[in-house]
């Protein structure tokens, strides 16, 4: 059975997918959010000045910025823990099936896109460093850097994961059973993904070109998990995608402000560095992939038919 297939293992009327994703919307934005509010309630002298933050960014009450990012990543730990149990008790069945098409999960593979995408993250970085060493400022503080480095390292990957296996995993999985193809379910979780990265403070910053990014960000780790039938990939190169955000460069503006090594100090503009990496780097990493994995049958894996397996085991 293929990846999408997997869906077919537990329960896949309509009703379980409003009661699930009721369930996880109630789990991600009201129980997520509450360690978040009431610690931005004990920052605000008054309702107003909450409700001021809480239309901005509850930063603005100068919470502790390694805090304000734990809290932050607890409302999608959390939304990840209710997903689970969607999963598990709604749609019944296994966990795994939302992960892999394989007997079991493969690490080696989220390891392999973790290392690799890694390398091009920083690299791209530094790059930008190096070209305009002007616009960046050094700002490291080693008690704040070094707690910062284990709440990235720690915990942004189930940030990151819960929105891998909510857009990659059951979205993708759902509407491929739904609309019995691969590219339908591919263009709405990417375009989804895009849109709602579009609320994130830069994109009001830079306009909304800089959603072509997210909606590209979102084929790429759509298009990795389709040909490689699994999201250990896309897993491990959207963690350490956000974790080279949170810890090399930071800036005023973006969703991301945190203790890093380097401020950019620049006018938020689009730059190139969006443009290359959505039309040339992306498609260079999964040509990596597709030669280190072994994919073919480009045509078939992404736009493809689904079919209700005869025997579900």
């Amino acid at each position: 059975m293929n990846f999408i297939q997997q869906a077919y293992k537990g329960q896949n009327d309509w009703i379980y997918y409003l009661g699930s994703i009721s369930l996880i919307l109630f789990g991600w934005q009201f129980i997520g959010i509450l360690p978040l509010a009431l610690v931005a309630a004990l920052y605000s002298k008054d309702f107003e000045e909450f409700s001021r933050a809480a239309n901005e960014t509850f930063m603005t009450l100068g919470i502790n910025k390694n805090f304000f990012l734990f809290l932050m990543i607890l409302m999608f730990a959390i939304g990840l823990f209710f997903l689970f149990l969607a999963v598990k008790f709604i749609h019944k069945r296994a966990i795994k099936t939302l992960v892999t098409s394989r007997k079991s999960i493969d690490w080696s593979r989220f390891w392999f896109g973790f290392i690799a995408f890694g390398i091009i993250a920083v690299a791209v970085t530094i790059l930008g460093i190096f070209l305009a060493p002007e616009n960046y400022t050094w700002n490291f503080k080693p008690v704040p850097f070094f707690t910062l480095l284990v709440i990235s390292v720690l915990f942004l990957p189930l940030q990151t994961s819960f929105e891998e296996l909510l857009f990659r995993g059951y979205f993708m999985q759902g509407l491929g059973t739904w609309f019995k193809n691969r590219w339908l379910p591919l263009i709405i979780t990417s375009v989804a993904f895009g849109l709602l990265h579009g609320a994130n403070p830069e994109v009001e910053k830079l306009g909304y070109i800089s959603v072509v990014f997210y909606i590209g960000t979102g084929f790429f780790l759509g298009i990795m998990t389709l040909m490689d039938e699994g999201t250990e990939l896309a897993l491990g190169v959207h963690a350490i995608n956000n974790i080279v955000a949170a810890f090399l460069v930071t800036t005023n503006w973006t969703v991301f402000q945190t203790d890093a090594l380097f401020i950019d100090t620049s006018e938020p503009a689009v730059g190139a560095e969006i443009f290359l990496l959505v039309f040339a780097i992306y498609p260079l990493m999964l040509f990596l992939f597709s030669k280190k994995y072994g994919w073919k049958n480009w045509k078939e894996k992404l736009t493809g038919s689904i079919q209700k397996p005869q025997n579900i085991e």
